[in-house]
């Protein structure tokens, strides 16, 4: 027996339980929905939004740097590789750890979610549930390189002598982690455990 067919519905910011009729649950606030019938839509349109942002901001440049002399602009993976030609090995790890594999792994995460809740998956709900809580989590660390070019166009006064400003690709990044924490957000993990009770009463009869 679900919660909703036992009257019950469950706060998705807290997991306290409540009774149906309650609008806002009494611990942390939240409103309290029983069920979003175009949860998996939201989650792809979110996703495809994403997607499209993430593209251009591998392609353009993430940070241009102007001085007398010269000017020079890097991509995500561009700028990675030129800080480790000077040495900087760990930098350059995190910045292509949180801007290239969290974000691929994240579009593959949600869409893998998406994809089993519709047709069932032979992982269990529980390591499913898992990935969900993981995906929750990391979002709000795939903001680094954003956060690193809007610290050195802050820092960086000399503007007689060198300048430094966001590239294309800061805006279409910042777009897309955007897109994809809207897309895990809406996602309704209660649609994973739904799946797996409807499997095993297709496995009974």
């Amino acid at each position: 027996m679900t919660a909703r067919e036992a009257g019950l519905v469950a706060c998705r910011a807290c997991a306290r339980v409540w009774p149906a009729e309650t609008e806002r649950c009494g611990r942390c606030g939240a409103r309290l929905v029983s069920r979003d019938t175009a949860s998996l839509q939201k989650v792809w349109a979110w996703w495809i939004a994403g997607l499209v942002c993430y593209i251009p901001a591998n392609l353009y440049p993430m940070l241009v740097t102007e001085t007398l002399v010269q000017s020079s602009s890097n991509t995500i993976v561009g700028g990675a590789v030129e800080i480790a030609h000077h040495g900087a090995y760990g930098i350059a790890a995190i910045i292509l750890i949180a801007s290239v594999l969290i974000p691929v792994g994240k579009f593959m995460a949600i869409a893998f979610l998406a994809i089993s809740a519709r047709r069932g998956s032979h992982v269990p709900p529980t390591r499913r549930q898992h990935v969900y809580e993981v995906v929750e989590f990391i979002g709000r660390w795939s903001m680094i390189d954003v956060f690193v070019v809007a610290i050195l166009s802050a820092l960086v006064q000399l503007s007689s002598v060198a300048s430094i400003t966001p590239g294309p690709a800061a805006l279409t990044f910042a777009l897309s982690v955007v897109f994809t924490m809207l897309s895990a957000q809406s996602f309704d993990s209660r649609l994973i455990w739904d799946r797996a009770r409807k499997n095993r009463r297709d496995d009974t009869q």
